[in-house]
């Protein structure tokens, strides 16, 4: 099994492709199940936040994995698999760890060293280990993905010269404002993991009065009696909106909170001298409807906008460090994966050396049948003491060697000399046909190693998982 990684981000999509894409928390272990469902995905785990959609996938093949993931993310999004492709990024094997583990460094996100996604994965981990779409390859990748994550932000600067999403939204928002949020009122909708930042930073600017809206209001009310605010009925909605300067949408609605009727009428409340209403959109899907922004009197602060905006990183000399850390991390990966793919070859050829024993026994105790118990087991004893032993410093060895780079030749050479007999796959004739020719075409040069003629192994005829 090899790694396949397939997504859409900031980078690569606007707001609405990622709205498309976008896995709500009540689909997520549905769509799971769709991905192991597939023919060459044995496992998967899907990141769905504001700024990202991925798939981290075990795959038997590369073009049968993505032509699988990718027709999952399409049924997903509404589309063909060919409206996508000039959106998604593909990583494959060593580039897609060094994907993950970037990721989970805050390397990729758009704040560069923001914590917050590695909370996100944490929780597409646990997505994923519950819904049973985790196996071997993915529990020790997002495992050491978190560990990576952790290295980054405890021993570099990069956590100090990072902000959360929210943070920088917010200081976007203040430029807005007279540069300073301080004795701003301000409104916080939704009161999940973005929105409890939202009110978290906000409070620690000095915005206030603060309110928070929810369609659960008791979730509301909890958040705000934490950080001294007050809490707001959504069906009061517009009346809010028409004291506050600034506002936060967080929600996982799918569809629009702030519509153009909404915001139109809370606009007509509101004192004209009064700086601009500014609206940060940080969900996905959207929370404030396309048109709002024509509207006078309003700023509205969305992911595509500060994709184009947030262009300063941390110091180059945190950045290098975290950089470090991912390659020297990779390098570990890859390592236990080299290992762990000799393993079933060693396995083998110790299952081989039983059986060899064990037909030898059988043949003695037919030729001497004089021998009692004791002596035949004394005999057992030694011969599978005496395999063991001169198999111990080989399969040792062949582990070691295995570790390093090109380490999996020595698995085949076992194989070849001792003609064991490991699972493999077997070629098929062609590639599963919902990799369509344009899509076929726009992602084939994401691994020059995988010629777009050459085809996958077979899908394993057992589980998916």
């Amino acid at each position: 099994m090899k790694l396949l990684v397939v997504g859409a981000s900031y980078r690569t999509a606007p707001v609405a492709t990622l709205e498309q894409l976008a896995v709500p928390p009540a689909d997520l272990t549905r769509t799971l199940d769709r991905l192991v469902a597939q023919p060459y995905v044995s496992e998967a785990a899907l990141v769905s936040t504001c700024n990202r959609v991925e798939v981290y996938a075990a795959v038997s093949g590369f073009h049968g994995g993505l032509g699988d993931i990718c027709a999952v993310l399409a049924e997903q999004a509404g589309c063909q698999p060919a409206a996508l492709a000039s959106h998604l990024y593909v990583h494959y094997d060593t580039a897609a760890v060094d994907h993950v583990f970037r990721v989970a460094s805050g390397l990729d996100s758009m704040v560069v060293g923001e914590a917050q996604i590695l909370g996100q994965l944490r929780d597409a981990y646990h997505w994923a280990s519950g819904a049973d779409s985790a196996g071997r390859l993915l529990h020790e990748l997002m495992q050491q993905a978190l560990r990576v994550g952790k290295r980054a932000h405890s021993e570099t600067g990069i956590d100090r010269a990072g902000q959360s999403v929210v943070t920088a939204a917010l200081e976007l928002a203040a430029g807005h404002l007279d540069g300073d949020l301080a004795g701003r009122p301000a409104l916080v909708i939704g009161a999940g993991a973005m929105g409890s930042l939202g009110v978290a930073t906000l409070s620690r600017l000095g915005a206030g009065p603060l309110t928070v809206t929810n369609r659960g209001l008791d979730r509301a009310v909890r958040l705000a009696q934490s950080y001294g605010a007050g809490a707001a009925p959504m069906t009061e909605l517009t009346d809010t909106l028409s004291t506050v300067d600034i506002v936060v949408a967080a929600t996982a609605s799918a569809e629009p909170v702030l519509t153009r009727e909404v915001v139109t009428a809370a606009l007509a409340e509101r004192d004209l001298t009064r700086s601009p209403l500014v609206l940060l959109d940080l969900a996905v899907p959207r929370d404030v409807e396309e048109g709002v922004a024509e509207l006078p009197g309003v700023e509205v602060i969305d992911i595509d906008r500060m994709a184009g905006l947030l262009a300063d990183g941390p110091a180059a000399a945190d950045t290098a460090a975290v950089e470090q850390i991912v390659l020297s991390e990779v390098e570990s990966f890859l390592t236990w994966l080299r290992s762990a793919d000799v393993a079933p070859t060693v396995a083998a050829l110790r299952g081989r050396a039983d059986d060899v024993v064990t037909a030898e026994l059988r043949r003695l105790a037919q030729r001497r049948p004089d021998l009692g118990d004791d002596l035949r087991a004394e005999v057992a004893r030694t011969v599978h003491r005496v395999v063991q032993r001169l198999l111990h410093q080989p399969t040792v060895k062949v582990r070691q060697l295995a570790a390093e780079p090109g380490g999996d030749q020595y698995a085949a050479l076992l194989r070849e000399l001792f003609d064991l007999q490991v699972p493999q796959t077997s070629p098929v004739d062609a590639v599963p046909d919902v990799l369509t020719p344009d899509l076929g075409a726009a992602l084939a040069g994401v691994d020059p190693t995988v010629g777009v003629d050459t085809p996958d192994p077979a899908p394993p005829t057992g589980g998916a998982r």
